[in-house]
């Protein structure tokens, strides 16, 4: 069993006119300290369209899924798709992250185009 918690980033609307798939980005860091974070998308499909339904952009959430491969071959090209598919999506906190929290201010950050001598041959 796999399982992710971090932030819901964006919420798709339903596709195929059967409701049959619904994806969803969560952002996602290794470690907390780091500055850069993943943005993993996810699928829901048949009947668990429905699970992501209760929660709101900026909401923590866990995300329960199985990982899925397949292999694709069309005209002689072979490609390989992976799909992370979850089962289950569970309300982590009440805290609520908007996309702006996700990153440090711009401000924060030292100006290095001041000091043309600093600069490094490779």
């Amino acid at each position: 069993m796999k399982s992710l918690e971090n932030w819901l980033k964006n919420l798709k609307p339903r596709t195929f006119q059967t409701n049959l798939k619904r994806e969803f980005v969560i952002e996602y860091r290794d470690n907390p300290n780091m500055s850069f974070s993943e943005m993993l998308s996810f699928q829901l499909t048949q009947d668990r369209c429905s699970l992501i339904d209760a929660f709101a952009i900026g909401q923590e959430i866990r995300v329960f899924f199985n990982l899925r491969g397949r292999r694709w071959e069309k005209d002689g090209n072979v490609s390989y798709f992976t799909n992370l598919e979850g089962w289950k999506v569970e309300k982590m906190s009440d805290t609520d992250h908007g996309s702006a929290a996700s990153l440090p201010e711009t401000s924060a950050l030292p100006d290095l185009t001041e000091d043309a001598s600093n600069d490094l041959p490779f």
